[in-house]
């Protein structure tokens, strides 16, 4: 299968992912509004969510899949079945000794995360509730992690990419059913998004074991203190032990910027924390559909290349996949900036979201905009580096992005409020693209093919061409006022879309940029 085919399913797959994640945040929107209360829930999401990036997205998959990829070209498939089963042992007694913790440490980790909410005794107290009850979360998902490295290498890119609708299935039902029972019983409605999570978790990780099961790659876990010796002690675990520590670190460092950003919004204007939710959830379907298809696809790639000492294989990838980013993360960049409103009107502004919320939310995510070809390209850059078992230099990147990022706070935070929270990470997230970018350069690890300039002028052309459009169709209608006549509204956005997509396309290839070929490519 080419990595354009399988870059492509993985981002249909997760378009239908971020589809659903989006009615999820509409109906959750709709249904509680921007309040302490959503605030409260917002917080207490992102902590599981927070470590299962850690430790299972994060640091975990950066470690494993480089070296389960060697291993499986290098020593062989029995070889590799026996190292899935050590780090799935490993895996799971840390994550067992963590959920513990987390559970009994929720008070401490939502004052950490947002003591700003003690505005509101009330928020705070639910977001402890509600921490305590999702915390195990970070167990079902960091397992998952490791069943999608194992299927990403072996080429079955699907299920990983499919199971996320599983969560957003789960919180739906929990929100259009869920909360109203628990009303009716006396509860506090929003605890009901807690057992939809805790479902979510339990499904994503039901449907990872079949497809490893199918494969006979289903990891054996191991609950005897000797087996789990055995498992400590084995070469390629005690190397993704040592990769773990300085992509940790890194993973770390990233997060640690968001969790400050949380932390300065929980002490902004109430319902602060739910506007930048909300527009992080728009800015996923660009980021995810780009640039998370492509590092899925290519990291795997990518170390294998390395474990055959493939250098013009590996440069080559990772020119297809730049190339990619800037082609089809500059134009939505461009639509985030000046054809903000309509998106957050059309998807947002019903039931308890005000005109305000609208117009809140609407700064947030164009601060996303600024950064958002920084934040797409880091999902091929960084794989770049951790094919190459390097996380020590993302790191010492994502130290010096994340003091240019909290510096930039200082500034701007005084003047945009929220808003300036978002794009102090997209400044930093541009500067950390073009850091990882010219190391590659300088080490001689990817050397850019032809036609860079002419490639550049070309989407700049088109993407001009969009700004225009978008910038009239922005103005020539009365996105927010035409909230009693929702479906007229949705109708004129999908016509405005697909127009877009037409318009660009076209350009490009007016300018004489052939698609077929860059596809190929």
């Amino acid at each position: 299968m080419s990595l354009f085919k399988s870059a492509s399913i993985v981002s249909l797959l997760t378009l239908l992912s971020r589809v659903t994640g989006l009615a999820r945040e509409l109906l959750i929107a709709s249904t509680f509004g921007a309040s302490a209360i959503t605030d409260a829930f917002n917080v207490a999401f992102r902590i599981p969510n927070l470590f299962r990036r850690l430790f299972g997205e994060g640091a975990f998959s950066q470690a494993f899949i480089p070296v389960l990829a060697a291993s499986k070209a290098q020593q062989g498939e029995d070889a590799t079945r026996h190292l899935i089963d050590h780090v799935a042992t490993v895996l799971a007694w840390a994550l067992l000794g963590l959920s513990l913790l987390g559970v009994l440490g929720a008070g401490g980790l939502v004052w950490v995360m947002a003591s700003g909410l003690q505005q509101d005794p009330r928020g705070f107290d639910v977001a402890v509730v509600l921490t305590r009850w999702m915390f195990p979360y970070i167990a079902f998902m960091s397992l998952v992690a490791l069943g999608a490295g194992v299927l990403n290498t072996w080429k079955r890119f699907a299920l990983p990419a499919a199971t996320p609708v599983l969560l957003n299935i789960c919180m739906i039902g929990a929100a259009w059913l869920g909360a109203p029972w628990f009303k009716s019983m006396g509860w506090e409605p929003i605890y009901a998004l807690a057992g939809g999570v805790l479902l979510g978790g339990v499904l994503q990780l039901s449907m990872q074991w079949l497809g490893l099961k199918q494969l006979k790659l289903q990891p054996r876990l191991a609950w005897r203190w000797s087996a789990l010796k055995l498992a400590w002690a084995d070469s390629d675990t005690q190397k993704i032990l040592r990769l773990m520590g300085p992509a940790l670190l890194g993973v770390s460092v990233a997060h640690l910027s968001m969790l400050i950003n949380t932390q300065i919004a929980s002490h902004l204007a109430p319902g602060s924390v739910s506007w930048i939710t909300y527009a992080d959830r728009l800015m996923e379907f660009p980021t995810a559909m780009l640039g998370v298809a492509l590092g899925v696809v290519l990291m795997p790639q990518l170390a294998g290349a390395r474990a055959s000492n493939d250098a013009a294989k590996y440069s080559a990838m990772l020119d297809w996949g730049l190339r990619l980013v800037v082609a089809l993360s500059v134009p939505c960049a461009v639509a985030l900036l000046v054809f903000p409103t309509p998106l957050v009107a059309v998807l947002y502004h019903y039931g308890a979201m005000t005109e305000v919320d609208v117009r809140m939310v609407t700064y947030a995510l164009m601060g996303w905009g600024v950064g958002l070809v920084g934040l797409v390209a880091l999902k091929v850059l960084a794989p770049g580096y951790y094919a190459n078992q390097d996380t020590q230099t993302p790191v010492k990147v994502a130290v010096l992005v994340l003091v240019v990022t909290q510096i930039l706070n200082v500034f701007l935070v005084p003047v945009f409020a929220h808003a300036a929270l978002t794009l102090s990470i997209g400044i930093g997230a541009m500067v950390n693209a073009l850091w990882l970018l010219l190391g590659l350069l300088k080490r001689g690890s990817y050397k850019p093919l032809a036609g860079w300039g002419v490639f550049g002028l070309q989407v700049l052309a088109a993407s001009a061409l969009l700004a225009v459009f978008l910038t009239w169709a922005n103005s020539s209608v009365d996105w927010v006022g035409l909230r009693v006549e929702s479906f007229k509204r949705i109708w004129l956005l999908a016509l405005v879309l697909i127009a877009s997509v037409a318009i660009y396309f076209v350009a490009l290839m007016a300018t004489g940029l052939k698609l077929k070929q860059l596809i190929r490519r």
